[in-house]
């Protein structure tokens, strides 16, 4: 591991440590959605540098996957919503899912990122329903869309299956209005 990748020991951890318990914790049948930790770093990368990497901007280096992680976990502090690691009850991190707003984008976000070996199990379906009931329930977010590479026939498929629909093309992604947003 590189050095930045790793939690130093200390006051400073034990103050993210505290300030990541204050981020919402959702629990579905089969997951938990929690905030994400240096330690979640590693399956990030694995993502993020991996086959899914072309189709969320990428191909991207492990620096670059790094910068991607704290930008997105930094989204907590600007928004008060971001990504969560998504894990298995054993407490197994399968992935991500995100209420993001990055540079580019022109509306909140609900986005899901799992490892390959995640995938073909329901997981994402699960823990994209969860993160978009919480940012429309719960935050009361005026719009939530998706954007997809139109390469990325299994994320198109499941934001057909959440629900949401196709409304436009964006800088070369699809864009794909969820249920209960507004225009």
């Amino acid at each position: 591991m590189i050095a930045h990748e790793v939690p130093i020991a200390g006051p400073a951890a034990e103050f993210a440590s505290r300030l990541s318990a204050q981020l919402p914790e959702i629990r579905t049948e089969r997951l938990r959605l929690r905030a994400t930790t240096l330690d979640d770093f590693a399956v990030w990368a694995d993502i993020f540098c991996g086959s899914a990497g072309p189709f969320l901007g990428g191909p991207f280096t492990r620096d670059e996957a790094f910068t991607e992680f704290c930008a997105g976990t930094g989204m907590w502090l600007l928004r008060g919503h971001g990504p969560w690691a998504v894990e298995d009850l054993s407490g197994g991190v399968l992935g991500f899912v995100l209420i993001g707003f990055e540079a580019g984008d022109q509306e909140p976000e609900l986005g899901f990122l799992f490892a390959d070996a995640a995938q073909g199990r329901g997981y994402a379906e699960e823990a994209a329903i969860a993160a978009r009931d919480h940012a429309l329930q719960t935050l009361k977010m005026p719009s939530l869309v998706s954007y997809t590479d139109p390469a990325n026939g299994r994320a198109n498929r499941l934001v057909e299956r959440l629900g949401a629909v196709r409304e436009a093309d964006l800088g070369g992604a699809h864009v794909w209005r969820h249920a209960g947003a507004q225009v």
